[in-house]
Order: C-alpha cells, then structure tokens, then sequence
C-alpha cells in the first residue's frame, strides 16, 4: 500500500497557520499532503474519551492514519516493583486512549538499564509485557516498544526485538535517530545500511513486521552517553540522512509508517520525506 508519512504532535507551521486544536490537525494535514499523525500523550493521558472519538471521526474523514505515543515515565524494566507494574495501569490507559482515537498502535519507552544487567533489565520487561498482555482488552491494537537513543537505557535493537518475540501482539518501533545518536552517529549512511534493519527484523520476526514497520525519524544531536536533543532536517552535523532510507523503502517496496519527530518542523520534514520518497518511487 505504500508508505505513510506523518508529524509527531503539532508543528510549529500548524501553530503559524492559525491552529491550535488537534482535532483540526487532521483536515490541515490532507491539506498539505500528508496521511498519518502521531498523538502526543508523553506526559500522560489528558483528553477526554469524547475529545478522543471526536478527534477520529475527523481523521477517518480526511484518511489520516493515528498513532498514540504512550507516556514517556513508563518503565518497563525499573528495579522498584510498585513503579515497574504501576507502568501497567499507564499502558491500560493509552489502550483505552488508542481504542477510542482509532489508533492501531501505541509506542512505548522500554525503560532504564543503568543500575543492572542488561539481561537482568530484559527479563523485567519480558515480565512487565507478559502482565500487559494478559490484561489487555484490545488485541487488535499493536503494542510498538521503540528503540532508545542513551547508552543507559534498555532499547537496542536486539533487545527490542527479544522482547517482542514474547507475542505476536509486540512489534517493533525503530527509531532511526535514536539508533544513529546511541552508535554515536555513522549507523545510517546508505541505502543498505538501512536495509539491513528491515532485514534483521523480518529475519527475526518475519517479513509481516518489516514490511508495515513503524518508525520515528529525525536528527539528532548526540554526546559520548548517546542521545541528547532533538533538531531539524537544516542540521548538517548530525544525522541520520533521510534521503538513503527513503530510497530503500522505495527500491524494496517496505510500506512502514514513517512519522517525524524533527524540533518544531516535523510537518515540514515529514512532508519532504514523503516527496523524497515519491520522487525514488517515479
């Protein structure tokens, strides 16, 4: 079906167009070429049930595809027992959030490594999902645990990938500027660089999770720890390029969902990925 590309929240040109709400977010972006959007809920879920449903009769108007962003203080793997499963009842919530915005995703933060193992961190997440998903009263809404972009953190590839083959319910979120900052730049530098990646997924978790992967892009700013701030496609220091990644997603036909997290211009970015993209595809 090809793929979708959206903004992360509302941009600095939604603000400048005389917006603010993002039920009119919606109509905005088929306006100016765009077809998916990423709702914001990092610090928690704020809107009502009806804001929410309001909000997706609007996006189902005007062919936006929804995505929720789960809160950032979840951990899957925090070592404090009473943190680690009070992390469930904030899932539950983006569930109940993403049910009702008709969203087909949530993405979620894997959480901290700093204090032990890797492994040890592992097999916390591995317990904290497996309580997930048996509560879980939405199946059909995929649960997206997203590469990390500090070296302390739980979130590599690998590890995400591990975690995720607990259920078929878990799919990968690849975050190509996370992945790029925790390698302290240089991962991503040609078509194939990127290729690798769907490859490693589908090999690990078959072709279905390569194919509709969803993805966040953008630039950003690193320190020897890894990830430190988000910037916009004007960087030249910084990376990841998105061009070569549009190229792949072209030349191998991957249908993903890309959406941009670029500082303030992920709507504009967002859009020249997608006419990147369009102009490999012509």
């Amino acid at each position: 079906m090809g793929a979708l590309f959206g903004p992360a929240g509302n941009s600095d040109a939604f603000a400048a167009s005389g917006h603010k709400k993002t039920i009119e977010a919606m109509a905005w972006l088929r306006e100016i070429g765009l077809d998916a959007y990423e709702y914001q809920c990092g610090r928690g879920v704020n809107a009502s049930r009806e804001a929410l449903e309001a909000t997706r009769a609007e996006a189902e108007k005007h062919g936006v595809a929804l995505s929720l962003h789960a809160p950032y203080f979840i951990s899957l793997s925090g070592t404090e027992p009473e943190k680690r499963l009070g992390s469930l009842r904030y899932i539950n919530e983006s569930l109940d959030a993403a049910d009702a915005l008709g969203a087909y995703l949530i993405v979620i933060h894997t959480g901290s490594a700093s204090k032990i193992s890797r492994e040890e961190a592992v097999g916390l997440a591995k317990d904290t999902m497996c309580r997930v998903l048996e509560e879980n009263r939405f199946p059909g809404i995929r649960l997206g645990l997203e590469t990390m972009g500090k070296e302390n953190q739980l979130g590599t590839l690998g590890e995400v990938l591990d975690i995720c083959k607990l259920d078929k319910r878990l799919w990968p979120v690849v975050d190509w500027g996370h992945m790029n900052a925790r390698n302290l730049g240089g991962l991503f530098t040609d078509v194939d660089s990127y290729r690798r990646v769907f490859e490693t997924i589908g090999e690990t978790l078959g072709d279905e999770y390569a194919n509709e992967l969803h993805c966040h892009f953008s630039k950003i700013e690193y320190t020897d720890k890894g990830e430190k701030r988000h910037l916009t496609f004007e960087d030249t220091t910084f990376g990841p390029p998105p061009e070569p990644l549009m190229e792949c997603i072209a030349k191998y036909g991957f249908s993903p969902r890309v959406i941009c997290e670029s500082a303030g211009t992920q709507s504009d970015d967002a859009l020249y990925m997608k006419r990147c993209y369009e102009g490999y595809l012509s």
